[in-house]
């Protein structure tokens, strides 16, 4: 069966959330645990008691910890204060302060080498968690200053394009170090954001002394978009909240809710956050576009379908985040979610752009409108979550971890909905003349060609580094946590839905970095399970089989 990739939004935002224990009554204990990156030989998860008692403030207990362990990460001559930034701080429910860091070098950021620690009231630190770019110290050619402007980096970047977009956010470099295993360079990140003539989010790393291309890639359709075109949410003036209904793409009913203003019904939900708004794009690159409206409450013309799924989805999935972990919105503030349907002409494909959801019509063969999936929905504004979170990068085992976490909690929105549920990723509106076809399966991986096994992953360049192929191997071992099962020869223990979203949920919001890769996530996970339902509890266990399983440890 041919593979269809369908692409998410991504930043790299570092604000952290906070969680909200399913599990209260258990005691938060750290795992003693020590993992190291093997790419680069440096420490990417340790956890455990890693300092004693004290009662120095949060930050440093941190510092202190680090500059104990300058050798282990291998600082040089630099300073704990000197390589790292504090980018965010906050209390966990579960009793710890989580603060979030950046590495730097003399001030500059060393590209997705991003840390959370953990400490708890009493001055214990109990996580380190994310790899440390160790020797920077010793390269002298990122030492340098940078001998080209950042316009110079942006025009080079612009003639690799090779064609002139329509832009939605001006072009910018910023003065990164980009490193590669153990190899940096002194680069400018240039962004190239645009939706005409067709979406991209092209990130390009030039060397800052010579000018070229160091590494580029596009995250296609994640359009990262800081002013938009169209209308912002309507002020209706007197207006009054409705419930409506709505048929959708495949021919369900639904109730909606609405706003009735000046005789006309809006697509406005103002019970949920700051509200949930959805507009027509009308077949156009300019979104949001106009606000939805119909002279009645009943929006049964099949034009409106997709902006009736993508209106009740998106409530379906605030609602899920609200009611499982109490997160307000995907930024955990309330934010508005805004959609806009009938993008683009016949476009397969959906994609959250930073600030909203965007959903093409499908071209009737490859896909319906895809605002009819919750569980594409559900993926697309998880990608929201995650990146107010952990903020995981889109390449390689970070971007593969990052489509998975969609790719669960998608699924799980679709158990939470329940209608006709099950563990196959887009089915309904991928290849409608082909019964059960599917984007992907979470039990059965392989039925779509990918890997089931780290020992079957892809290796290459293509889609980021197999973003979309890899996340198989996690979404396998999401799957058997949740249900059970044995898989080359290990078995797992099914804990169930509920208990595996909660431990991924909080493994994502507390313990990932933008870096994390299989072998962290396992390490976070395993914590998280502990910290939710104990050190030696069966859901520890669990997880640790489920990655067993797929051949992760």
């Amino acid at each position: 069966m041919k593979r269809t990739k369908i692409g998410i939004g991504l930043s790299l935002g570092l604000v952290l959330t906070s969680f909200s224990s399913t599990s209260a009554s258990a005691e938060q204990k750290a795992l003693s645990v020590e993992k190291f990156n093997k790419e680069v030989n440096s420490p990417e998860f340790i956890s455990g008691q890693l300092t004693s008692p004290n009662a120095n403030k949060d930050d440093k207990v941190v510092f202190s910890y680090l500059n104990a362990h300058k050798d282990k990460y291998k600082l040089g001559d630099k300073s704990a204060e000197e390589s790292f930034i504090v980018t965010a701080k906050q209390k966990d429910s579960l009793g710890s302060t989580i603060i979030r860091l950046q590495q730097v070098l003399n001030g500059v950021p060393v590209w997705g080498s991003t840390q959370v620690a953990h400490v708890k009231n009493n001055g214990v630190l109990t996580v380190f968690s994310g790899t440390v770019q160790p020797n920077l110290h010793e390269q002298q050619s990122i030492q340098s200053t940078p001998s080209i402007s950042q316009n110079k980096a942006i025009s080079i970047a612009e003639k690799d394009l090779g064609f002139t977009p329509k832009y939605e956010k001006k072009p910018n470099a910023e003065h990164v170090i980009y490193t590669n295993k153990d190899q940096a360079t002194n680069t400018y990140l240039v962004k190239l954001n645009f939706l005409y003539p067709h979406p991209g989010n092209y990130f390009y790393f030039i060397d800052a002394n010579t000018g070229a291309i160091v590494h580029k890639f596009n995250t296609i359709d994640k359009a990262h978009s800081e002013q938009q075109m169209g209308k912002s949410p309507t002020n209706v003036g007197n207006s009054s909240k409705q419930i409506g209904t709505g048929v959708g793409v495949l021919g369900d009913t639904k109730s909606l809710n609405t706003v009735l203003s000046s005789s006309n019904y809006y697509l406005e939900d103002m019970t949920r956050g700051n509200g949930i708004f959805t507009y027509d794009a009308k077949d156009t690159e300019n979104i949001p576009g106009s606000i939805w409206f119909n002279s009645t409450d009943s929006f049964i013309n099949s034009y409106d379908a997709p902006a009736v799924d993508a209106h009740y989805y998106a409530g379906k999935t605030f609602d899920y985040y609200k009611s499982k972990f109490n997160r307000n919105s995907y930024d955990n503030a309330g934010a508005s979610i805004k959609s806009s349907v009938h993008y683009g002409t016949n476009y397969n494909n959906a994609f959250w752009n930073g600030q909203q959801m965007v959903y093409g019509d499908g071209d009737g063969q490859t896909f319906l409108p895809l605002s009819g999936a919750i569980d594409i929905v559900g993926h697309e504004l998880t990608h929201a979550v995650t990146e107010s979170t952990s903020g995981l990068m889109y390449q390689d085992e970070p971007g593969a971890l990052n489509e998975a976490i969609s790719d669960i909690f998608g699924i799980l929105i679709r158990f939470y909905d329940n209608r006709n549920p099950d563990y196959e990723i887009g089915e309904g509106v991928y290849q409608p003349g082909t019964p059960g076809s599917a984007l992907r399966s979470m039990d059965h991986p392989e039925n779509q060609g990918n890997p089931d096994h780290y020992s079957k992953r892809y290796i290459g360049d293509d889609d980021n580094g197999g973003v979309h192929t890899n996340s198989s191997i996690i979404n396998k071992a999401a799957y058997l946590l949740a249900e059970g099962g044995n898989h080359y020869d290990v078995t797992v223990p099914g804990i169930g839905r509920d208990k595996m979203g909660a431990i991924y949920y909080r493994a994502n919001t507390v313990y990932f970095t933008q870096s994390t890769t299989f072998s962290q996530a396992c390490a976070g996970l395993e914590q998280a399970a502990s910290d939710l339902y104990g050190a030696e509890s069966t859901e520890v266990d669990a997880v640790k089989k489920s990655f067993d399983a797929v051949g992760i440890n």
